[in-house]
């Protein structure tokens, strides 16, 4: 009896260590904060978490900030928006397998009065050296996200330099999307922003959407794992499974499948 006990006593210890491994099993990922303050992270991770168990740690920040995370190996994955920084921390060894994920577009909003007179403009570009020769207000994120050098690359087409920028009309916030919109909002200023956040942005008052659809505005979103040869701590397998059903078709159903006032926020397009 006091054999069956003992076995009894360490069959429930197992199962219980086994239920908290369980519960402890999570990865962690550096994220745009586009996808956390659009509302896309809370629809999609929870159908993640409950196909394979594993729970998501976000850390939303700046695209350049995820990567610098990553770069230190605190983070399992990076899904960011900026072609270009992701291919240089592939190229610096510490990214491995990149997808594409999805995409939307950036658009530039400002208020409806409008007093740079660029409402309807095509050109992004053209658009924002009007609003610097008006000397009206613009906010930056300033924050090295992927919308913020999006947004200097256009300021350089433009014939704008950064220093150029560091005007009394060109405010630098260095915070995120959605704090950025409501200084943007607070000033009834012109500013930047994915597509996606402004959507569901709940606070707009006087701003609406002035110039879009120019090619230049496209916006990729891309994933890979952080790579494990160069941090062994990284949770290869778990991180490698978010990446891969990010782009299986239950993951890109699942982020078409999220809409703001039946608008699509994003758009899957897996490689």
């Amino acid at each position: 009896m006091k054999l069956l006990r003992t076995l009894a006593v360490l069959l429930a210890t197992l199962s219980l260590a086994a239920a908290v491994q369980a519960q402890n099993r999570f990865i962690t990922v550096a994220s745009t904060t586009s996808t956390e303050q659009s509302g896309l992270f809370p629809h999609l991770l929870p159908v993640f978490t409950k196909a394979t168990g594993i729970d998501v740690h976000v850390v939303a920040l700046g695209t350049g900030q995820a990567l610098d995370l990553a770069r230190r190996g605190d983070a399992d994955v990076v899904f960011v928006h900026d072609r270009a920084a992701e291919q240089k921390f592939i190229d610096q060894g510490y990214g491995v397998g990149r997808h594409n994920v999805m995409y939307n577009d950036f658009v530039l909003i400002g208020p409806k009065s409008d007093p740079a007179h660029v409402k309807g403009m095509k050109d992004a570009s053209a658009a924002l050296k009007k609003i610097a020769a008006a000397k009206v207000p613009f906010v930056s994120r300033g924050d090295r996200s992927g919308t913020n050098m999006a947004e200097l690359r256009l300021w350089k087409t433009a014939g704008f330099s950064p220093e150029d920028l560091k005007q009394a009309w060109y405010r630098d916030t260095g915070s995120g999307m959605g704090p950025s919109l409501n200084t943007a909002a607070s000033m009834n200023a012109y500013i930047l922003s994915d597509r996606g956040t402004w959507l569901s942005f709940k606070n707009p008052q006087e701003l609406e959407i002035v110039v879009e659809g120019d090619k230049v505005l496209f916006n990729q979103y891309g994933v890979m794992l952080v790579n494990p040869a160069k941090f062994p701590s990284i949770k290869k397998d778990d991180g490698q499974k978010f990446v891969d059903w990010l782009v299986s078709p239950e993951g890109q159903k699942t982020i078409a499948a999220y809409k703001v006032n039946g608008k699509e926020l994003f758009f899957p397009n897996a490689d």
